[in-house]
């Protein structure tokens, strides 16, 4: 089939890319670059161009399209609230521009969103929390808003996707203890990430959107790593020391990711593999982080 994808020259949409067209489908990457266009062409992939902002390209994109994979988000954490705003009315557009057709819809987001037991890992059945709670739940409930009007619509919830050269928000984490000179957890940094590799997390789109069914699904490799054990993998490879801040430090310390940084959000993928034969492969977030290059 054509799919149509937002984030096409992304971290995590250039591997969909290859992994859709290696298993025999067409991409129309969306693109506002000279040089995304270019790394488009020489995928295989069709150049689409336009930008999250202009939603009248969105909707062109998805009118030439059989399916339509979403994963553009801006990571601008200043202005996170607004950004999962404007993700909300990207996906209203791309819905309104698949109505009546039944063709899939494929919606990011993470598995934070979550509202499982407290400890326990979060499974794709498990109610979700508001987006007044958690900003980034507004792409989960422009997915349920379309879904109830009868659209097709597929969740991939995402944990730390990583590999060598980026590990979601560990990335961050480990721009901080770069420029602070230590590598910080809080409390006893026991809480825990659930992580997956880029290529395995690639993989897990184009299943869903083969599978050909509405259904949430968790690309989740490893249920989840305790931030203390990364932070002590990152202050080994930077070689700086590890330490503990209280709650009330970690603000100053961390910034914007300080709201993040003592989650615990573990997360289950049991159903999620049984349903679409999924079996990840690549390596995981400590082997990926102890192998990256810091210097």
């Amino acid at each position: 089939m054509k799919v149509f994808l937002t984030g096409a020259t992304g971290f995590i949409g250039s591997a969909i890319v290859q992994e859709l067209i290696g298993a025999g489908h067409q991409v129309l990457g969306l693109t506002r670059s000279d040089a995304g266009a270019q790394s488009l062409t020489a995928a295989g992939a069709e150049v689409h161009r336009g930008d999250l902002e202009d939603h009248e390209s969105l909707r062109a994109g998805a009118a030439k399209s059989d399916a339509v994979i979403h994963t553009a988000f801006n990571h601008d954490f200043s202005k996170f609230v607004e950004n999962c705003e404007a993700d909300r009315r990207v996906i209203e557009t791309l819905g309104a521009a698949l109505a009546g057709s039944q063709r899939p819809l494929t919606v990011t987001s993470g598995t934070g969103m979550a509202s499982p037991k407290p400890g326990v890992p979060a499974t794709e059945n498990d109610p979700k929390v508001s987006s007044k709670v958690v900003p980034r739940a507004a792409s989960e409930e422009a997915a349920a808003a379309i879904a109830a009007r009868g659209g097709r619509v597929i969740v991939v919830l995402l944990p730390q996707v990583h590999d060598t050269r980026k590990q979601g928000l560990v990335s961050y984490a480990i721009q901080v203890a770069r420029g602070k000179g230590v590598a910080a957890y809080v409390g006893d940094g026991h809480n825990r990430w659930p992580a997956a590799h880029r290529l395995d997390t690639a993989r897990l789109y184009r299943l869903a959107l083969e599978k050909d069914a509405s259904a949430t699904y968790h690309a989740v490799a490893e249920d989840g790593i305790s931030v203390k054990e990364i932070c002590e993998v990152v202050g080994k490879g930077l070689k700086v020391p590890v330490v503990s801040l209280t709650p009330e430090e970690a603000p100053g310390h961390f910034g914007w990711l300080a709201h993040f940084i003592g989650w615990d959000i573990p997360a289950s993928s049991v159903q999620t593999r049984k349903q679409l034969g999924w079996n990840p492969t690549g390596p995981g977030l400590i082997a990926d982080i102890e192998n990256m290059r810091y210097f």
